[in-house]
């Protein structure tokens, strides 16, 4: 874990980011006592948190693999990225389309300084920019470096629209961005949702509570966010059964902490990541 003396420049570490709360559930080490804080009170209230954010992560790589493996996709937009961890994008991508190219996106000043250390240049980059102004990312020249819009892209949203209340932004952040993508193009997501209203209306206030940007919607909520494209099957579901892989490589552990509450999702979630791919015809 970050030492919690220390306090990089330009790094607020008095209030938790969903960039390294997420971090912090992978078992990563780039985070700081306020996420980890948040983390445990989230999962203390909403016992499943933990595995439906590992499930995400998982999610992640079955999402890559597809798109690389199986739609021959080589060229990725992940968009509010998270900081570089285990089964990164380009890790993924690359291990079935060596020539992938991907540039990471997120407006966390850490996200930037750590992919900028770890990434090559040649095929992947990190820029900081607001997702939610996709005409912006897709006119930045690191984009257009790697990315050519004339040939299929895939355009990753995984984990973030719970960070933007503003449903219109959310629906015109995946419209603006589809409309720049090529025919054969495609568009993956997923976000927290809850059962009913008043769980994801309890599950938003935890996160605001906390300092978060954030809204937790129900599934009857975010579908007409989703632009009117071909769904990939199963479409959107729990994304832990989105073509689930048992065989799939594992995440790492997490911290003693959380250790509670790995497994306590059951059968029974009141809050889920809800997502799939769509495809550009």
């Amino acid at each position: 874990m970050a030492d919690q003396t220390w306090t990089p420049t330009g790094i607020d570490t008095s209030t938790p980011t969903p960039a390294r709360m997420y971090d912090y559930c992978l078992g990563g080490k780039d985070n700081f006592a306020v996420d980890r804080e948040a983390v445990l009170g989230f999962v203390t209230q909403f016992r499943e948190g933990l595995d439906v954010t590992r499930e995400n992560r998982l999610f992640l790589y079955r999402v890559v693999r597809y798109l690389a493996r199986d739609a021959g996709i080589r060229q990725f937009l992940d968009m509010g990225s998270g900081l570089p961890t285990q089964a990164n994008v380009h890790e993924v991508a690359q291990q079935f389309q060596p020539e992938a190219h991907v540039v990471y996106v997120d407006n966390d000043p850490i996200v930037l300084a750590h992919g900028r250390a770890l990434l090559s240049a040649d095929a992947t980059t990190v820029i900081q920019a607001d997702m939610t102004d996709p005409r912006d990312v897709l006119a930045h020249p690191d984009v257009n470096r790697l990315i050519d819009f004339d040939q299929p892209v895939a355009a990753l949203f995984l984990s973030v629209a719970h960070s933007i209340p503003d449903d219109e932004q959310v629906r015109g952040m995946f419209a603006a961005t589809v409309d720049a993508l090529a025919p054969g193009s495609f568009l993956a997501m997923s976000q927290f949702v809850g059962v009913d209203r008043e769980t994801a209306d309890a599950h938003t206030r935890k996160a605001t509570e906390m300092g978060l940007v954030w809204k937790t919607r129900t599934v009857e909520d975010f579908e007409p966010l989703v632009p009117d494209l071909e769904r990939v099957p199963p479409g959107l579901v729990d994304v832990a059964d989105w073509r689930p892989d048992p065989d799939q490589p594992p995440l790492s552990s997490v911290d003693a902490p959380l250790q509670p509450f790995l497994g306590a999702s059951g059968d029974d979630k009141q809050v889920k990541e809800y997502g799939g791919v769509l495809r550009k015809n």
